[in-house]
């Protein structure tokens, strides 16, 4: 059965992403701070389609099972407009639906990734996201918005952040707004790291 699911990099002081975020400034130039672990991972690079990292270690299996779980992916249109002068063609493998205001046919880019645009709500993107998922769970990629209204709204199974050892001071932080009183949690996995913690959650709807 699927699950919905969330896989973020944060701060230490609770930071998603950095100031002034847009298509030219993806994460608020944060990226490199709070991903530092994952530009080590020979996985990573695998899964955008390009050369590089320096290892194969355990974040790089943590890299691989994520993606390997997952079915169809949610996103914000802002992160769409940050990601789409640069993806590389099939990054995702999958369908992805974007939650916009935004009229536009689908997107095929690659042979199996194809972005759709939701107009209609998380509700609507979610039910599109379960039929393309078949059976495996469902990502809400971002940006830290997006993944508030999934989580305001109920509908988050599980959580995996990674705590990057770095304060940013400022910008976007994942969980602000968050209804305290929706879900008893559960600490499922701590795993620590060289350059970040992972930690995972099991999320109980009251």
């Amino acid at each position: 059965m699927s699950k919905i699911i969330f896989d973020s990099g944060i701060s230490l002081d609770g930071f998603f992403a950095g100031d002034n975020r847009n298509p030219s400034n993806p994460m608020g130039g944060a990226s490199g701070k709070l991903h530092q672990w994952m530009f080590k991972q020979k996985a990573f690079w695998k899964h955008i389609k390009m050369e590089g990292g320096e290892e194969y270690s355990e974040d790089s299996k943590l890299i691989d099972d994520v993606f390997a779980r997952t079915g169809s992916y949610i996103m914000g249109k802002r992160m769409f407009e940050e990601g789409e002068v640069a993806w590389a063609e099939d990054l995702y493998e999958a369908d992805v639906y974007v939650l916009t205001h935004e009229k536009r046919e689908p997107w095929k880019h690659g042979a199996n990734t194809t972005f759709y645009f939701i107009n209609d709500g998380i509700e609507s993107a979610l039910e599109k996201a379960k039929q393309s998922a078949q059976g495996k769970d469902i990502r809400i990629q971002g940006g830290a918005n997006t993944i508030q209204q999934f989580l305001n709204a109920g509908l988050i199974d599980e959580f995996f952040i990674h705590i990057a050892p770095v304060f940013l001071g400022s910008g976007i932080r994942l969980f602000d707004g968050i209804d305290k009183d929706k879900y008893d949690l559960e600490i499922a996995e701590v795993i620590p790291s060289e350059l970040t913690t992972h930690l995972r959650y099991k999320l109980t709807k009251k």
